[in-house]
């Protein structure tokens, strides 16, 4: 038999709505046996502890070649990865919306339809969705969402409409509530009564909110600057509650934790405020982020809940380097808003004590759109993943649980905005749409630095000798064509069948009017 190989294997296409993926018949089975040992004699399932950063770049942690050597020590992550799998090629979307709404969906944005972040109160569009909080409620789990959620201000995409029993944080992005308030950026509003008030009547929540489930969001506080600063750990404290109170109950549950750092623009707690070895408010932020994956992982060790946790850690995007230096660190090329790696390749840790292998490694494919299947089977609800609708994402389980697990995913897509990009299989990348590296002030897709460039051949790069993808390898390497353009043409065809959705921009709100 031949050894296993990404290019050359084949999939298997369970369902006519299902990525299809690859079967490792032995990994399968060893998974179902640690998870079945995990519920053998305990009364409540597997809880689930999903930490997502904003903007963190795929090289601040430590274990990933950061950490001190870039100025921002970060222990907890750098023990969770010894103490777990590291994965090398996570793959989110190019910005943060896109990205969480494919978390909670498992679907790639051209299937939910958030291409983009919404802004300053613009709806978002998670309505008509079936989300991973909703199915792990319907099977009995609690569902707790903490921290910044940004798919949307209207109601009902909001975190309590979407499946989750309870909802901390604020509805947008950090720089939202902040750049206007900001002599050093926005000087022409901040010192300008007429600006200041026409910001103040744009319709976006000002406040960061609390809700329960199908109810009002109720405003907690206005988020000015002294209060942006004090959220991270305002959230954790909420997070950290939460886990106390869930320990002495049966039911399982689902925490999305999502954290405010780092977003620009970073205003740490007083207690980080150059506390880092670069002195800078982004790395004095990494500190207090790392912090605080250090009080959840104690949190739970704490209340005796450690062992019946799964934790998954990442960041929504690539760093927005455009706001340098107050952005994130990546050996990639270029950063957020992009398809090159460097704004699509981001951290992943996934821990899960005395049953993921303590210090394994793996440059498998795994993809936001995943998490929904996997978790959804580590809870033994597999049968619950919608079959009306597309699901690109595939059930991961035997990678992450069997100890010398690969990765069941044969491509990565890459959606920038409504086009689609290119693909990933193995070490190589074919790229058919980018975003240019100018920064000389152009507006690319979705608001980010950059034009839109369609190259007039195909562009393939071997991703392990050229990370920085600046070597076209193609005329090298037609032999791989065929299986690119296979793997291409799979995948939009399914848009036949399954056609894309669009939730936002000048089309929808037209529509949106004419109804009212």
């Amino acid at each position: 038999m031949p050894s296993f190989d990404p290019i050359a294997s084949q999939t298997v296409r369970a369902a006519p709505h299902l990525e299809p993926g690859f079967v490792h018949a032995d990994q399968v089975e060893a998974a179902r046996r640690k998870l079945a040992a995990h519920r053998d004699g305990r009364k409540k399932r597997l809880n689930f502890l999903v930490l997502l950063m904003d903007d963190v770049g795929w090289g601040d942690f430590g274990c990933y070649g950061g950490g001190v050597a870039v100025g921002a020590p970060t222990p907890n992550f750098d023990k969770l990865a010894r103490n777990g799998l590291q994965l090398t090629s996570c793959y989110s979307e190019p910005s943060c919306s896109p990205s969480r709404a494919t978390l909670l969906t498992g679907r790639v944005p051209n299937r939910h339809g958030l291409h983009r972040p919404p802004m300053y109160g613009e709806p978002g569009g998670l309505q008509g969705e079936v989300t991973l909080p909703q199915l792990l409620s319907d099977a009995g789990y609690f569902t707790q969402a903490v921290g910044k959620w940004h798919v949307g201000e209207n109601e009902a995409s909001q975190a309590q409409n979407v499946g989750f029993d309870d909802f901390y944080g604020f509805l947008s992005v950090s720089d939202m509530y902040s750049e206007w308030r900001d002599p050093q950026f926005f000087p022409e509003i901040v010192y300008s009564a007429a600006r200041t008030e026409w910001i103040k009547n744009m319709p976006f929540n000002r406040c960061f909110v609390h809700a329960r489930k199908g109810g009002q969001a109720e405003n907690v506080e206005e988020v000015t600057i002294p209060v942006l600063s004090l959220l991270d750990e305002k959230w954790c404290q909420y997070s950290e509650a939460f886990i106390e109170r869930m320990a002495g109950e049966d039911q399982p549950w689902l925490l999305y934790h999502c954290t405010r750092g780092a977003h620009f623009d970073n205003y740490p707690h007083e207690k980080y405020l150059g506390q880092s070895p670069a002195r800078h408010p982004y790395k004095d932020t990494m500190l207090e982020l790392d912090a605080i994956m250090g009080r959840l992982v104690d949190s739970l060790r704490r209340t005796g809940q450690l062992e019946d946790t799964l934790i998954l850690v990442s960041s929504d995007n690539g760093p927005h380097m455009e706001t340098w230096p107050d952005s994130a660190f990546t050996p990639f090329r270029c950063a957020k808003g992009s398809t090159w790696e460097g704004g699509v390749r981001v951290p992943g840790l996934v821990m899960w004590p005395g049953v993921i292998e303590a210090g394994r490694q793996s440059d498998g494919l795994f993809d936001f759109n995943d998490i929904l299947p996997t978790l959804l089977a580590m809870a033994g609800e597999s049968a619950r993943l919608p079959s009306d609708r597309y699901i690109d994402g595939i059930d991961q389980t035997s990678f992450l649980l069997a100890d010398d697990g690969l990765s069941n995913r044969k491509y990565h897509y890459y959606w920038l905005v409504k086009n689609f990009s290119g693909l990933r299989c193995g070490e190589y990348k074919m790229m058919l749409t980018a975003t240019s590296d100018d920064d000389s002030g152009s507006a690319g897709p979705g608001g980010f630095t950059g034009v839109l460039e369609r190259f007039t051949y195909a562009r393939l790069y071997n991703l392990y000798l050229d990370p920085k993808e600046t070597h076209n390898y193609m005329t090298r390497k037609l032999a791989y064509v065929e299986a690119f353009q296979h793997g291409m043409r799979d995948h939009l065809g399914t848009f036949r069948r399954y056609p894309p959705k669009t939730v936002m921009g000048l089309d929808v709100s037209r529509a949106q009017q004419q109804k009212s």
